[in-house]
Parts: C-alpha cells; sequence; structure tokens
C-alpha cells in the first residue's frame, strides 16, 4: 500500500499561486496514476486533476483547468499540483490519491490509497 503525504498548503490571497507536493512511500508509485482532489467546507470532495502512470495524460475539472498542472517526478516518488489565479472558491482541503490503473479516472472510489490532505484558504 503506498502512502502519500502532501505539502504546500496555506494562506493566499485572491490571484496568487501554490504548488502541492505529494510524496509517495514507495518505488512503485511509478506504476500509479495519481489524482488530486479537494473536500470545500461543508461539501463533497471532488475531483481535480489526475495524471497518468507516465505523465502522458491528464485531466483536469473544468472549474481548474486552464489555471492548475498537474505534473509528476517518478524519480522523486512525488507529484504536484501547481495552483495559479487562485480565488476564494479554490478554497478546500486538497488530497492526493492514488490508483492502480492505467488510465486516469475521476471517481473516488476507484482511488485506493489516500493522503491525510492540505489546507489550502484563498481570501480575497
Amino acid at each position: 500500500q503506498v502512502q502519500l503525504v502532501e505539502s504546500g498548503g496555506g494562506l493566499v490571497q485572491a490571484g496568487g499561486s501554490l504548488r502541492l507536493s505529494c510524496a509517495a512511500s514507495e518505488r512503485t508509485f511509478r506504476s500509479y496514476a495519481m489524482g488530486w482532489f479537494r473536500q470545500p467546507p461543508e461539501k463533497e470532495r471532488e475531483f481535480v486533476a489526475s495524471i497518468s502512470w507516465r505523465a502522458g495524460t491528464t485531466d483536469y475539472a473544468d472549474s481548474v483547468r486552464g489555471r492548475f498542472t498537474i505534473s509528476r517526478d517518478n524519480a522523486e516518488n512525488t507529484v504536484y499540483l501547481q495552483m495559479n489565479s487562485l480565488n476564494p472558491e479554490d478554497t478546500a482541503v486538497y488530497y492526493c490519491a492514488a490508483d492502480q490503473a492505467l488510465i486516469v479516472r475521476r471517481g473516488r472510489l476507484e482511488y485506493d490509497n489516500w493522503g491525510q490532505g492540505t489546507q489550502v484558504t484563498v481570501s480575497s
């Protein structure tokens, strides 16, 4: 089982940027598709972005496409989420997750391993 640890969250003003990182515990990380999800206050956890194991395929929620970029470094066992042009609606706990699949997927139930989450707060 892959253990995941997110970092990089914090408080930022609207229009600002943050870069989230997710470090994985195992070298088999490179065989997992990876995803980022977020859970705004009092709302359901939602899909943000995903990336295939070779980083050849990415997928984004409509609400973040063009502002967020997912990437991965398999040599470092790390996946990133670069978030630009942040707005208060992006405020949430952000989670990374690992999926033993060859394709990118959006469903929460398809991801087997989850990190503890990192808080992102965007002030207006």
